[in-house]
């Protein structure tokens, strides 16, 4: 059983918090926490929340990694999120793809941040911050 516990966007919904559950995770979903589904919830809003209260995000969307106003609050808290780098999954897939990179998610959140991981098909990968050298985009992520 993990030590941490993670906080859902709403992209991901509410199928895909039930499978993490029973497969042990301890999950939040940010519907339960802002009204209205958190239509009108600013990204770096939902995330100081979760991370003020030590829970890891976890969402569908990659794009919080190139927004400095969403990261500042995975800065300010030294903190990792997690996106999976693939929005067309169905919900059996994503949390097949979430279980099956369960150990390297806790390595990257004792690691500490800030940074931002994809998670794909086979790894998760530091895709933020990026190296101060120049290299490759693909050479350039970190793998765990």
């Amino acid at each position: 059983m993990s030590p941490h516990e993670f906080f859902l966007d709403r992209g991901l919904g509410r199928g895909v918090a039930d499978g993490l559950r029973a497969n042990g995770w301890v999950v939040h979903r940010i519907t339960d926490h802002f009204p209205n589904d958190a239509q009108d919830v600013p990204d770096e809003e939902w995330l100081d929340h979760g991370l003020a209260r030590g829970w890891v995000p976890l969402c569908k969307d990659g794009r919080i990694k190139g927004r400095h106003h969403e990261r500042e609050p995975l800065v300010v808290r030294s903190a990792v999120l997690f996106y999976l780098n693939n929005q067309q999954l169905r919900r059996d897939e994503m949390i097949a793809r979430f279980e099956r990179a369960r150990m390297a998610i806790e390595r990257a959140v004792e690691r500490g941040g800030p940074a931002v991981y994809a998670v794909t098909e086979t790894t998760v990968r530091r895709v933020w911050p990026e190296s101060p050298t120049f290299r490759s985009r693909e050479s350039n992520a970190q793998e765990l």
